[in-house]
């Protein structure tokens, strides 16, 4: 299997370098404008993929709200000539989605299945919607995957870190921590999803899929478990959203569930305490090897 892998020095692109099986062709920014039509166009056209993965994004939310443009240019236009060109080289194509898709249902007590309704409420998640649209309408053979809170090794260069890092820095210089209380989530490390999306595109089962976390928590419990997992001896005080105020809007349930993963003979995703205990003994690793990478600090 021929596997062109576009964002793969990103956070989950690192992850998925090392997960996949097959020929894999790794195209980073710098590689690879996807916005840019004509090479999308020749990139695939030179790697010949049977399978395209497509995980360039613009993901900083806060900056979305006021580089709209770019989002969409990026999450959507980009999505959109990805899709295309995939259709027209006989290849499938994952495009990675986000559990900011949803929110504008307003308050809810359970997960989102993927037969659930989308309503964004930020810039972010409507390019990312939007993206999904055009890459089911304009490629047949298409996995749409959506997952939630991401963390990875690699960190993520677009938001300079990811949540796990920034805590972790605060809590190992003794800093206070104050995090969101009200808005639920289910976090997934990239290793765990890029390990379904290597197992995904083995399958013909296309479609929509949630890959995340098999239950969720709070930020707040997100935080406090690692901050107790590591030792760290800081208080860690539950605010609300109010008290947190940021440019976009957060939903307070973000949190995804799977009906399709099953149907398409794949285990969901471990719990989140597992995932992240694994993470912190694979960045402890990572760190004492000097590959842990700068836009972790």
């Amino acid at each position: 299997m021929r596997i062109t892998l576009i964002g793969g020095s990103g956070q989950l692109g690192s992850d998925l370098r090392k997960r996949l099986r097959g020929e894999v062709v790794s195209l980073g920014s710098s590689d690879l404008d996807v916005r840019r039509d004509d090479d999308v166009a020749a990139a695939l056209d030179r790697t010949r993929p049977d399978v395209v993965i497509n995980c360039a994004a613009k993901t900083h939310v806060d900056r979305c709200e006021d580089e709209a443009d770019h989002a969409f240019e990026v999450n959507a236009l980009g999505a959109f000539h990805v899709a295309c060109h995939s259709e027209r080289l006989g290849a499938s194509v994952v495009y990675v989605s986000t559990d900011y898709v949803y929110g504008a249902a307003g308050r809810r007590e359970t997960p989102y299945c993927e037969d659930d309704v989308p309503g964004p409420i930020n810039v972010y998640g409507a390019s990312k919607l939007s993206g999904e649209y055009l890459t089911r309408a304009y490629c047949s053979r298409h996995f749409v995957v959506r997952s939630c809170g991401l963390y990875g090794v690699a960190g993520a260069s677009g938001k300079g870190g990811n949540f796990v890092e920034t805590i972790l820095r605060l809590a190992g210089e003794g800093s206070p921590l104050r995090v969101v209380a009200d808005q639920r989530l289910s976090p997934t490390s990239t290793w765990e999803l890029a390990a379904k999306i290597a197992e995904l595109i083995q399958t013909d089962r296309y479609g929509l899929y949630h890959v995340t976390a098999r239950d969720h928590c709070t930020w707040y419990e997100f935080a406090l478990e690692m901050v107790r997992k590591e030792g760290h001896d800081v208080s860690v005080e539950a605010i609300g959203t109010a008290d947190y105020p940021t440019r976009a809007r957060r939903p307070a349930m973000s949190a995804l569930t799977s009906s399709e993963l099953a149907a398409a003979g794949i285990e969901s995703c471990r719990g989140w305490r597992e995932m992240l205990h694994e993470y912190l003994l694979m960045r402890k690793s990572s760190t004492q090897t000097g590959s842990l990478g700068a836009r972790n600090r």
